[in-house]
């Protein structure tokens, strides 16, 4: 695939060189259709093909050798848009091409790509994979943009935090601007109390690995600026409120914020975009040590607001406020954080469909449209007021963990929005980053979220 990869692997897209195997993607009420060989549809029918969703028929050739395969859209195509991803793992190895598809050319050789992902690189070499030739009417440059983009998100989620800690997410950040010839920048160790940023030093400390703020600038001064902000938390032990054991198995993935904004990043830089980018990343372990920050401390933070810290485990709020608080000392256009940040969003809406607040009315309804052209699904949350008594605190001016429970994504939001008041349009995305059960476009392991979306708002020139 082109444009910059963290994890090398073989393409999912062949070119038109040499035989390729037809593929017939079909409903139950289109099985019948004149392009199927009469053979191959007197085969379907012995066999009892009935094109359910997902369903896969290999089909033979008139001298008994494979000749393609059909392909079941179920009744309704559209309720799974990129279903065509169980093909990349249900078809046998070769060069495959799509014969007929009552679908676009796009969401076809996308959701084919997206299902095509594993993560091999603690495995012995697996089987050799099929290949799928991109349709002529489809973009394929911005398909495999988005590819790179996503499998960025995921390789960076998957990788064990002995591989992925703060040293080694740097590494990857300043290949990735190297790529696109960015300007990298790190203020590192104990250089982030002299310039500024105490609360990602306080949580960051007791880590074996100095914590740090990864910058990165792209792009055109005078173009639109676009600055994103991504939580990467490298792992997450709770720190002194320690997570039981259950709790910490998946917290490789609280840098999850991170692999996404890295993912957009790609994006927008390998299309070329005319956009001012900048991109924030507050890297930390929350490990458990002498200096470990404890519950009842209380900070000072960039913006200069005070909080109080009521659970060592809300860390992740804490290292993007002096994040935010530093992004928004510009003029910006367009704010975007990211962040594994709350277990009451997946609550409230479960690990496929990230929430995202804003208090713009245009910057919401343009997000979702987003979400539903590209088929990115997220859900708006409310920034409501009501909530903002929950983040004061008795002798500060915040609380980094609101007692009660209740309403734990929207209260994490409001107090993030304390320190954002300059941008022209801020949002923030609670996402999951994992999906915790294969689906056709995706398996089981680390997921990006809204940044196809996101990808789409920003390259339309909306916000």
């Amino acid at each position: 695939m082109a444009s910059y990869q963290f994890i090398d692997r073989p393409s999912p897209f062949n070119t038109s060189a040499g035989k390729t195997l037809p593929i017939f993607a079909v409903t139950p009420a289109h099985i019948d259709i004149g392009a199927i060989d009469p053979i191959a549809l007197d085969w379907a029918r012995k066999a009892g093909f009935k094109a359910e969703s997902g369903a896969v028929l290999l089909i033979p050739s008139e001298d008994g050798h494979l000749g393609g395969a059909l392909f079941g859209l179920g009744v309704n195509p559209s309720e799974a848009p990129f279903l065509t991803g169980k093909l990349a793992r249900t078809l046998p190895a070769g060069k495959w091409h799509i014969e007929t598809a009552p679908l676009t050319a796009n969401r076809l050789a996308l959701g084919y790509g997206l299902g095509s992902y594993s993560f091999d690189r603690y495995k012995a070499a697996g089987k050799e994979a099929p290949t799928l030739m991109i349709p002529a009417d489809a973009d394929a440059a911005d398909i495999k943009r988005q590819l790179a983009g996503v499998f960025l998100a995921r390789d960076l989620i998957n990788m064990p935090t002995n591989d992925m800690g703060p040293n080694a997410l740097e590494e990857a950040f300043r290949a990735l601007g190297e790529h696109y010839k960015a300007k990298v920048s790190v203020v590192s160790g104990d250089d982030l109390l002299k310039q500024n940023f105490p609360l990602i030093h306080t949580v960051g400390r007791a880590s074996g690995e100095a914590p740090r703020l990864l910058e990165m600038r792209w792009g055109k001064k005078g173009h639109r600026k676009v600055t994103l902000v991504g939580k990467g938390v490298c792992f997450d032990t709770g720190g002194l409120d320690i997570k039981p054991a259950a709790s910490m198995l998946l917290m490789k993935k609280d840098m999850g914020g991170a692999a996404n904004v890295m993912g957009l990043a790609l994006m927008i830089m390998d299309a070329k975009l005319k956009v001012d980018l900048r991109v924030l990343v507050p890297v930390v372990e929350n490990s458990i040590s002498a200096n470990a920050f404890r519950p009842g401390d209380i900070y000072r933070s960039r913006k200069g607001l005070t909080v109080q810290i009521d659970n060592t485990d809300a860390e992740g709020r804490l290292i993007l406020a002096d994040a935010l608080a530093y992004a928004d000392e510009e003029e910006t256009d367009l704010l975007i954080d990211m962040a594994t940040l709350t277990g009451a969003a997946r609550v409230a809406l479960g690990p496929d469909l990230p929430p995202f607040y804003t208090d713009d009315e245009d910057l919401a309804h343009d997000l979702t449209e987003s979400s539903l052209t590209v088929d990115d699904p997220l859900w708006r949350m409310p920034l409501y007021k009501g909530y903002e008594k929950d983040i004061s605190a008795r002798i500060a001016d915040l609380t980094n963990a609101p007692s009660g429970g209740m309403a734990g994504s929207i209260t994490a939001a409001l107090f993030l929005k304390r320190f954002v008041s300059n941008a022209k349009s801020w949002a923030h995305f609670d996402i999951f980053g994992w999906a915790p059960a294969e689906q056709p476009h995706s398996p089981l392991g680390g997921e990006a979220q809204a940044i196809r979306a996101l990808y789409h708002l920003i390259a339309n020139g909306k916000k």
